[in-house]
């Protein structure tokens, strides 16, 4: 009896060694057993996203699921009943033979022509051009969203989907709580913006195609870094044109990232990354070619709209700009939008110039800054040159007009291709910003440049 009680435990100890058939750490194994063409034949029944979703398994699957035979399948069905993108394709597709083409070449085809499918939608939806900024009049219904990663010193990378979002007539201003998620700003190595296409066969939380779109090295921007105004919580410190850090005050830790993005090419950018952002449509002729010789740019438009991150300030199109030859020096060109000598152009703001701004349950407003965005137009209503950036007023010593005996502030935007310098008063009585000089300077390098490229 002694004997048979030692070999009783000894089963049991083997039987508990047992691997359950039926967890899916089994099943994984068992189905790598399977032949490479029965894995096929399975895979072949999936779709494009379950396709993606089975290539992280693991090595083996990783190949599988990059098939060409696989995703030229899926080419076909899923997107030959769109005519407009598929075609061609499809003629050129029906004698190609499989093996003719490198692995993973029709996976790439695929979401190359989803992209170029959305984009046609996309150009349907946007609706006409508006006549006073160039851009199409129903930018907001883009179907796109953006993503904020942030790299420390470290190495560690962290990926933030936006807090807030805000559309305006010509922008949208993105927004990014940092809490316990950011490391200070003194330790971000690298901060990278991605625009993020979903398709509709796809969960929301699982983004298809995530496109760089600006890349940004902090040890370098920190340099040069301005700041451009505070309250008693936070101070904004601007990187460059377009982009805030709100760092606590007496502290180094942030409490939010805001980009402000132009609508000008912002699909493309969206969706193809930054390679896109310098492209420029092309004109009939150069600016410097005209019957009349004393002009120089004539015939552009501008489009500027004042506003903060809750609503806007002021928006004005003004056409029927030029500059003379005269008024080009130090290599600027000079276009008098709104002249403070004319009384009649001066444009009232509806609200004070504050940047409202929130994080998690904090929130306040920096006085005397806002966000500009500026559309100009040249001669053809190409757009010439687009900004949108935040911008902070100051108070001038000297008064500029002297019809107007209040404080004087100016508003000063610049970078290497162009300046903008607004003036406005503080009307006491009637509680209020006037605009009363409105002047854009243009870089001669830069007319060179847009009117000089090769298409």
């Amino acid at each position: 009896m002694a004997a048979s009680k030692a070999v009783v435990p000894g089963r049991a100890l083997r039987t508990s060694k047992r691997v359950d058939k039926s967890s899916p750490a089994s099943t994984q194994r068992s189905m790598e057993r399977l032949p490479s063409e029965i894995l096929i034949k399975i895979l072949s029944y999936l779709d494009a996203s379950t396709l993606c979703s089975i290539s992280h398994i693991n090595k083996l699957f990783y190949q599988l699921a990059n098939s060409n035979a696989l995703w030229r399948k899926l080419y076909i069905a899923d997107l030959s009943k769109n005519k407009k993108c598929m075609d061609k394709s499809l003629l050129r597709m029906a004698t190609m033979e499989v093996q003719d083409r490198a692995e993973g070449y029709y996976k790439r085809l695929y979401f190359k022509t989803v992209a170029e499918c959305d984009m046609i939608k996309w150009t349907r939806r946007l609706g006409l051009i508006s006549i006073h900024t160039g851009l199409p009049s129903q930018t907001e219904n883009l179907n796109v969203t953006w993503e904020l990663t942030v790299m420390d010193k470290s190495g560690h990378e962290s990926t933030l989907e936006q807090s807030r979002s805000q559309f305006t007539e010509t922008s949208v201003t993105l927004c990014w709580s940092g809490g316990d998620r950011l490391p200070d700003y003194q330790q971000t190595s690298i901060l990278q913006l991605y625009g993020v296409r979903r398709l509709a066969c796809v969960s929301p939380k699982r983004p298809v195609c995530r496109s760089l779109m600006a890349k940004l090295d902090m040890q370098t921007l920190t340099k040069n870094m301005q700041v451009i105004g505070q309250d008693r919580l936070v101070q904004l410190k601007l990187l460059q044109p377009g982009i805030i850090i709100g760092v606590w005050r007496d502290q180094c830790s942030v409490a939010f990232i805001m980009f402000t993005l132009h609508f000008h090419k912002l699909v493309e950018r969206s969706t193809q990354g930054s390679s896109v952002c310098s492209y420029v449509e092309p004109v009939v002729q150069p600016p410097f070619c005209d019957i009349d010789p004393e002009y120089g740019l004539h015939g552009y438009q501008l489009h500027i709209v004042l506003h903060n991150t809750v609503c806007e300030l002021m928006s004005g199109s003004f056409s029927q700009l030029f500059c003379r030859r005269t008024q080009i020096s130090d290599g600027l060109i000079q276009l008098t939008v709104i002249s403070s000598a004319n009384l009649s152009q001066h444009t009232p703001l509806s609200g004070d110039i504050t940047l409202p701004w929130r994080c998690e349950a904090l929130q306040g407003t920096v006085e005397n800054c806002c966000i500009m965005s500026l559309t100009l137009l040249d001669e053809f209503r190409k757009p010439f040159k687009c900004v949108t950036s935040p911008v902070s007023a100051e108070l001038e010593r000297t008064p500029v007009c002297y019809d107007y005996d209040s404080e004087h502030y100016l508003m000063h935007y610049q970078d290497s291709d162009i300046q903008v310098k607004m003036r406005l008063v503080w009307m006491n009585e009637q509680k209020q910003f006037i605009l009363i000089s409105l002047v854009v300077y243009v870089s001669v390098c830069y007319v060179n440049k847009y009117f000089s490229r090769d298409y």
